[in-house]
């Protein structure tokens, strides 16, 4: 009885401890305990990961991707709201293992994150409404009085703080916030890329692209992880290698319109 009893509590303790081993191990070893992969969305990002407001269904090109690393992994997906402003905190918190919603490589993050390898990349693009009489071509925006607005968190805002000269720029920090401003009037543009200018084109009857002229800032997108765990990030990056030379990333960027702009070498 004595030895069944310390078994039993030998097993209760192991079972208990399990957790932090994972964590000082790191994520593989977490996820092999758990048998769940935690990933970072940003649910509003149309063609990326993005939730459907009527069904609450998740979809797009970094959801599927993220199911086929769970599958790839043997675990399940537990998808975690994130966003561009909240971004660094959620990866480096512990919030998530990693952050799947084609998020720019730029140097501010890259101090914080460390990225895979680019499996899209877009340039800027420019949202205005069709009755804006101001903005006819991207040569238009940065003029006195056009007021261009961001969402706070994204590439855009340092992008754009660096490039206006004599445009005023407004940085949003709420959702859908610069959508309403353009359509308001209260501003005359607000700067995204390929994949969410898509969604303002097909789910609006306001919105006119503006594209510029020759490349504007060309960006490449991957997906974020914290620092420091070498053994996941080399996993992660076999997994997309693999996703690439057998056709599954193209098949996916093609589902979701975004074949122009995949990266699949």
């Amino acid at each position: 009885m004595l030895k069944l009893l310390l078994r039993l509590l030998f097993s209760a303790l192991f079972l208990s401890a399990a957790p932090a081993m994972a964590q000082n191990n790191g994520i593989l070893e977490r996820i092999a305990i758990s048998k769940t992969v935690r990933v970072c969305v940003w649910p509003d990002y149309f063609g990326i990961s993005y939730r459907d407001p009527k069904t609450r269904q998740l979809s797009g090109i970094d959801v599927d991707m993220a199911k086929a690393l769970g599958r790839d992994l043997g675990a399940d997906v537990e998808f975690v709201d994130s966003s561009f402003a909240r971004l660094i905190d959620d990866v480096t918190e512990d919030r998530c293992d990693i952050a799947m919603f084609a998020i720019g490589i730029t140097p501010l993050r890259q101090e914080k994150l460390r990225f895979t390898r680019p499996h899209m990349a877009s340039d800027i693009y420019a949202i205005t409404t069709k009755s804006n009489r101001r903005i006819r071509q991207w040569t238009d925006i940065d003029q006195p009085g056009v007021v261009v607005a961001v969402a706070k968190g994204t590439l855009h805002e340092p992008v754009m703080k660096a490039r206006l000269k004599a445009a005023t720029l407004k940085v949003l920090d709420t959702p859908n916030a610069r959508e309403r401003e353009v359509e308001s009037g209260r501003a005359d543009v607000f700067m995204t890329d390929f994949p969410f200018s898509l969604r303002m084109l097909r789910t609006t009857d306001w919105a006119r692209l503006v594209k510029p002229g020759n490349t504007y800032h060309m960006t490449p997108y991957a997906w974020a992880m914290r620092q420091g765990d070498d053994r996941w990030h080399a996993r992660v990056e076999d997994f997309l290698a693999r996703a690439k030379r057998s056709g599954e990333l193209k098949s996916f960027a093609e589902r979701h319109g975004l074949l122009p702009i995949a990266v699949l070498d």
